[in-house]
C-alpha cells in the first residue's frame, strides 16, 4: 500500500467539508404522519451514510425513541417541527450516547421549549443557535484533522520493508489519533452528563 499524503488529506477533507446540518426552514412547517418523517430524514441525511442501504430511520426507530421518553407522543400519530428537531438531535447524540444519556439530556429541552410549553425559546431557537455554532466549528476541525495526519506521517520514519508495512503502520498512527481524540471527548460528554444526572435526581427513583 502506498500512501499519497498529499490526495489523501485532500479527500478526508473534501469529505468533512460535504457534512452539513438540516436547517430549520428546510423543515416542513406543518404536521406530518410517521412516513413522511422517515422519508423526510433520509432525503435529508443521505450523504452522511456509510453504506447506500443504512437507514437513517424508521418506524421501530421513532416508536423506541417514544418508548425511551426521548422522544414526546405525535398529536393524533402527526409529528410537528419540534418532533422533527428532536429526531435530528438524537440522530446525531445516538451513535455516542445510551439512551439513558441522551433522555437525561433532553428532559429539560422537551419539558420546557416544546410547543405549548410557554417558553419565550423555541426548540427551533436552541437548534438554529447550536448548529450556526457548530458551522463556524468547521473550519478549526479540518486543520485539527490536517495536524493529525501530518503528525502521524511522521510516525515509523525508520521502519525498513522487513519490519513491517511503513505506510499501514503510519495509516494506523493517523486513525490510532483520531479514535484518541474521541474517546477523551466521550469521556468528557458521559461526565458532564452524569453531573445533570447528580444536579437533577428523578424523584421516581428516591
Amino acid at each position: 500500500m502506498t500512501i499519497d499524503d498529499k490526495d489523501m488529506i485532500n479527500s478526508i477533507l473534501e469529505s468533512v467539508s460535504r457534512i452539513d446540518y438540516i436547517k430549520p426552514e428546510d423543515i416542513p412547517n406543518i404536521d406530518l404522519y410517521m412516513d413522511q418523517v422517515t422519508t423526510f430524514m433520509e432525503e435529508q441525511l443521505v450523504s452522511s451514510k456509510r453504506y447506500a442501504d443504512d437507514k437513517i430511520l424508521t418506524k421501530t426507530m421513532i416508536n423506541n425513541y417514544a418508548k425511551n421518553k426521548l422522544l414526546p407522543p405525535p398529536e393524533k400519530k402527526r409529528y410537528s417541527k419540534e418532533h422533527v428537531l428532536t429526531l435530528i438531535f438524537i440522530y446525531y447524540f445516538k451513535s455516542l450516547l445510551s439512551f439513558r444519556d441522551i433522555e437525561e439530556l433532553f428532559k429539560p429541552i422537551t419539558a420546557k421549549h416544546f410547543t405549548g410549553h410557554g417558553s419565550s425559546l423555541s426548540l427551533e431557537d436552541i437548534y438554529r443557535e447550536v448548529f450556526t455554532l457548530e458551522e463556524s466549528e468547521m473550519s478549526s476541525i479540518k486543520t485539527d484533522i490536517a495536524s493529525k495526519f501530518q503528525k502521524a506521517m511522521d510516525t515509523f520514519q525508520d521502519v525498513s520493508e522487513e519490519d513491517g508495512d511503513q505506510d499501514y503502520l503510519k495509516l494506523f498512527s493517523f486513525i490510532c489519533e483520531l479514535s484518541f481524540d474521541v474517546y477523551m471527548k466521550m469521556q468528557m460528554i458521559e461526565q458532564l452528563t452524569d453531573q445533570l444526572r447528580a444536579e437533577r435526581p428523578d424523584p421516581k427513583k428516591k
